[in-house]
């Protein structure tokens, strides 16, 4: 699926922290940090980052149409 632009929740924008939270997961970094640099304090905005799953690449390998 792709990210929500905005936290089911309370409205805050997260859709533009998905990349930054990525590569930021990548290096190694904690968790607690990550979310202290990208500003989040809500625990519902944090869980949209935390439990988003990318599962897009995978459903385009089934597309019959290529």
């Amino acid at each position: 699926m792709i990210i929500p632009v905005r936290c089911f929740s309370c409205g805050k924008l997260v859709a533009d922290k998905w990349e930054p939270y990525k590569k930021m997961k990548a290096e190694g970094k904690p968790i607690e940090e990550i979310w202290n640099i990208l500003g989040l304090r809500r625990f519902c905005c944090k869980r949209m980052l935390t439990s988003h799953v990318e599962i897009v690449d995978d459903l385009l390998s089934f597309n019959r149409l290529q």
